[in-house]
């Protein structure tokens, strides 16, 4: 995950990053498609060793600039084995959603994050993460850039083929309530891949320090 972009990546110091992320939070590409209006929501650290990438911000979250501050960052922590503080220490874990701006709403849910953001940002703020050790790949639009070809014909196969991405990236169902039924239906991800996740976060904090 970029582990040499320290010597030779153009994006590779504490000061780019700050400009970067000026240019990020300034950014109107698609505000006349945001019902909400340009809010990006993102919190990327060079030192920081996990990366949640997740999928775009839910209605709760652009009020208070915090990325999963709601219901699924309840699920989302209890999966990792974190505290509320650790979750949101910027050393330990980096937000970098796939849409960073809250997209609005469909038939059936929250529309897909706004294509333009990743096309935009995304290669350009990861190269900033020298020293993540574990992405979080929360959802299918996540799966679908950081996987590529590898990714698996649904969201389930991809899931459920963890240990072959396994232990850079773990591929996740998105924690939302809404996934209820689905958690149901595959009991195992609780019963098999959380404990590994969870000993995984515990390994990479005891390292860190």
């Amino acid at each position: 995950m970029n582990t040499n972009g320290r010597a030779t990546s153009p994006f590779g110091s504490a000061h780019t990053l700050d400009s970067l992320l000026t240019e990020v939070r300034a950014c109107r590409l698609c505000a006349s498609s945001l019902p909400l209006g340009p809010r990006p929501v993102l919190v990327p650290h060079r030192e920081a060793r996990i990366l949640v990438a997740g999928q775009a911000p839910g209605t709760k979250v652009p009020q208070s600039g915090i990325p999963f501050d709601d219901a699924s960052g309840d699920r989302l922590r209890q999966w990792m084995g974190l505290d509320r503080a650790a979750f949101y220490d910027p050393l330990l874990v980096a937000f970098l959603p796939m849409g960073f701006c809250y997209p609005g709403r469909g038939a059936s849910g929250d529309l897909p994050p706004r294509p333009e953001c990743a096309a935009t940002w995304r290669s350009r703020l990861l190269a900033q993460l020298p020293t993540v050790e574990l992405v979080l790949l929360v959802g299918q639009y996540a799966q679908a850039w950081h996987l590529g070809t590898q990714r698996k014909a649904t969201l389930t196969e991809t899931v459920h083929a963890w240990r072959a991405y396994w232990p850079a990236a773990l591929p996740l169902p998105h924690p939302s309530p809404r996934n209820n039924i689905w958690l149901k239906r595959n009991p195992w991800l609780e019963l098999e891949v959380v404990p590994m996740l969870q000993q995984r976060v515990r390994s990479i904090i005891d390292l860190a320090r």
